[in-house]
């Protein structure tokens, strides 16, 4: 498996497990909400349903991130080569090594470690479009 293919690898590891965390999420806040609407009693139980629900939402919403995680991905294209930083490059800078593609942090691979970072963060603005050497 080569360098980019790892990283791929990794990233879609980390998309993966947010999403499951996320499903896990989902299903307790289903449950939640089920057994406050079972119960009926005044406005304690009418706070707890809004609070569910603004729960719900925050988490939809780091679903909708997921999915765009995913998506990213797909667009990846590891296999061409290019002379200007793109989606799915890898750079070699003497403070660090990055590779665009999703915020998904630190990734180690062997000796060498890796910011799997987003282009539209600060630093992947940066880089997107320089050249590479």
């Amino acid at each position: 498996m080569t360098l980019k293919e790892t990283l791929i690898s990794k990233c879609n590891d980390f998309a993966l497990e947010r999403k499951s965390h996320i499903d896990t999420q989902i299903e307790e806040i289903k449950e939640a909400l089920f057994e406050e609407i079972k119960s009926t009693a005044g406005d304690k139980h009418e706070t707890g349903r809004a609070m569910l629900q603004m729960e719900r939402e925050k988490v939809g919403n780091q679903f909708k991130e997921v999915e765009e995680m995913f998506k990213t991905l797909r667009k990846v294209d590891i296999s061409s080569p290019s002379s200007i930083v793109h989606l799915g490059s890898i750079v070699f800078t003497s403070m660090a090594n990055y590779f665009i593609a999703i915020s998904a942090g630190q990734i180690k691979i062997g000796n060498e470690e890796f910011y799997a970072i987003s282009s539209s963060t600060p630093i992947g603005k940066i880089l997107m479009s320089k050249a590479c050497l």
